[in-house]
């Protein structure tokens, strides 16, 4: 029979030594009064007392913490079947996924099974990222970068082994390949379990509060600075950073323009499209020049000092490809450094050398059902291997509720939701996968509106 509302999964994933036993582990042994059924496939480092076996099924165990156990030795959609039977015994499933693993096809079950799909809902994939080893990892590891990829939640365990600079620019990464997860930093998997439970998928509320951000247009920037500079030469030093270089432009705000006013940073993203003179250490920055610099910082260790160079005194705005606690910059006059009156973060269009990257798609006008349709089918055909996850929540011409989006590869799920309410209707598209073209994507989304 089905249940009245659906059952919560929730999946657990993570490179080798990433911490997933631990976590699972917590949740296996802490009375934290939840009814949790758990299915993992790797029991090895997990002590079970076999006189807890429910029934003559070997595969399921019930802990004594009120929790349900599961090897997976077969089928996924067996097991959830099997589990079924003891609907009664839990109110959400954890899926483990093994170190190795991709989590696309565990996530897949719960879209490509029409009874599973009746019965269940894909609350989150947690993904544990091991800071101590993350950089050798995603480099020579697929999955790494897949398990990063497909997370709802990003959990950088053993924060207490690496330095705090170095959880910065590894938070900073992993943004750069999926700038719609969650991101928590824990020592031995110690993470509040109201964290990674109840995630509810992709809720624009919650990305909007994880990351202010989110629904500002994107800008080959990352942090703005404006200064009071009086006419004459600056010193701008800058240290080495996560790239062997950083883009920037120098300009004049308007009046009553701020770091974060939307016409100045238009007007900068203008100036970035032109050509980008590239300097070495030395090279002058004019502010106001019209084009965008790039600063050369590819040499081994130590400062680097350029010249920014202001004709006329007024407030000036720093447009910098990166945040400057990434790279130490500092602006600099006799001697002095100098602190901006305001600065501002965007949501930046950049990402590090990484080929697995996030695209978010923004708009107020409504978009055409046939159109969407058409557009998403064509995307997921052609790259439909390289998409590991699709999520929104979606305004279409013609029908009064929320459409919310997911996918998982080339498997969809797309179905209206609750009613807008008092919020202004508008479209919020998140993609993440390998090799994305962002422009073509932005061009495709445009022309689905009405």
């Amino acid at each position: 029979m089905q249940p009245a509302t659906k059952i919560p999964v929730t999946v657990l994933t993570g490179f080798l030594g990433a911490g997933k036993t631990t976590l699972l582990n917590r949740i296996l042994t802490e009375h934290h009064g939840q009814r949790i059924a758990v299915i993992e496939n790797e029991f090895g480092e997990i002590g079970i007392d076999q006189a807890l076996v429910i029934d003559a099924d070997e595969e399921v165990f019930e802990m004594n913490n009120g929790c349900i156990c599961c090897t997976v030795r077969g089928d996924l959609i067996r097991i959830l079947g099997n589990l079924m039977k003891r609907r009664d015994k839990f109110d959400r499933i954890l899926v483990e996924t093994t170190g190795m693993a991709d989590p696309g096809p565990v996530a897949q079950t719960f879209f490509v099974d029409t009874e599973i799909a009746e019965l269940f809902t894909l609350d989150g994939i947690i993904t544990l990222v091991d800071a101590k080893h993350f950089g050798l990892h995603v480099e020579d590891s697929e999955e790494c970068r897949a398990q990063v990829a497909f997370a709802d939640v990003l959990v950088l365990n053993k924060a207490d082994l690496v330095s705090e600079a170095d959880l910065d620019a590894i938070e900073q990464r992993v943004r750069g390949m999926n700038a719609m997860a969650k991101v928590l930093r824990a020592r031995d998997a110690a993470v509040p379990l109201a964290e990674v439970l109840d995630v509810g998928g992709f809720d624009l509320g919650r990305a909007l509060a994880e990351k202010p951000t989110f629904l500002e247009p994107e800008y080959p920037f990352e942090w703005v600075g404006s200064y009071e500079l009086a006419p004459g030469a600056y010193e701008l030093v800058l240290g080495p950073g996560p790239d062997p270089s950083m883009g920037i432009v120098a300009a004049p705000l308007d009046a009553g323009e701020s770091a974060s006013s939307r016409s100045a940073a238009e007007r900068a993203m203008r100036r970035w499209s032109l050509s980008s003179h590239r300097l070495a250490e030395g090279g002058e920055i004019q502010a106001g020049a019209g084009h965008s610099f790039t600063l050369d910082l590819s040499r081994e260790g130590g400062e680097r000092r350029f010249v920014l160079s202001v004709p006329e005194g007024g407030r000036i705005a720093l447009f910098t490809e990166h945040r400057p606690e990434e790279f130490g910059m500092v602006l600099r006059r006799a001697g002095a450094d100098l602190t901006p009156l305001d600065a501002h973060e965007t949501a930046p269009g950049h990402e590090h050398a990484d080929d697995v990257t996030s695209v978010g798609l923004h708009a107020e006008r409504p978009l055409v059902g046939e159109r969407l349709n058409a557009w998403v089918s064509t995307l997921l055909r052609e790259k439909g291997t390289d998409l590991f996850r699709m999520k929104g929540v979606l305004h279409v011409q013609g029908v009064e509720r929320r459409v919310v989006l997911q996918g998982v590869h080339m498997l969809l799920d797309s179905r209206e939701d609750r009613p807008w309410g008092t919020a202004k209707p508008a479209s919020d598209l998140v993609l993440i996968g390998r090799n994305l073209d962002r422009d073509a994507l932005t061009q495709g989304f445009a022309a689905c509106l009405a």
